[in-house]
């Protein structure tokens, strides 16, 4: 007898779960709270490059809101461009993302690590763009990748590089 409660209990715990709705997400998908590009302006800083084949460069990438308060969640989304060939950067092996709230005027960065290919070297990817995208939005940005070729792991479309976690800039 006691097992009809239960189980009326149970259907309805689980129908009030999938009922609820953080309001955190559209009818996209996407995440209403998320920073997005436009919204925040992205800039390519002075890189430390890489010299010379087999060296470890590091890009650093800044962003800083420019709307309402936003949220970076997750990491950012790189890929490198030669021509017709597109290689996604991976995130940094072992590297954890905080939940980041960025008011207006508030800053954040992030780095992409590569190691430098020999020109001409058939595994490697002479990138000439890069695009970012911010995590939980669609929207990229592109800028000129001025950096040298980028060695791959085996294959062009397996780049040496990965993207850093978002860190607080500022006070």
């Amino acid at each position: 007898m006691r097992a009809i409660p239960l189980t009326v209990t149970a259907l309805a715990a689980a129908l009030a779960l999938t009922a609820c709705d953080d309001g955190n997400a559209g009818s996209s998908g996407k995440n209403s709270s998320a920073c997005e590009i436009g919204k925040v302006s992205v800039q390519v800083g002075s890189a430390s490059v890489a010299p010379a084949a087999g060296d470890t460069g590091e890009v650093p990438v800044s962003l800083t809101n420019q709307s309402a308060p936003c949220t970076l969640d997750g990491f950012a989304g790189v890929t490198l461009k030669a021509g017709g060939t597109s290689a996604t950067v991976p995130t940094q092996s072992g590297a954890k993302s905080d939940k980041l709230k960025l008011a207006k005027g508030d800053s954040a960065t992030f780095s992409i690590t590569y190691v430098r290919a020999k020109d001409g070297d058939k595994a490697s990817l002479a990138a000439t763009s890069m695009t970012v995208s911010l995590p939980g939005n669609d929207a990229t940005q592109s800028f000129p990748w001025k950096y040298g070729p980028v060695a791959g792991k085996g294959s062009a479309d397996k780049p040496n590089a990965t993207v850093g976690a978002f860190q607080q800039a500022g006070d």
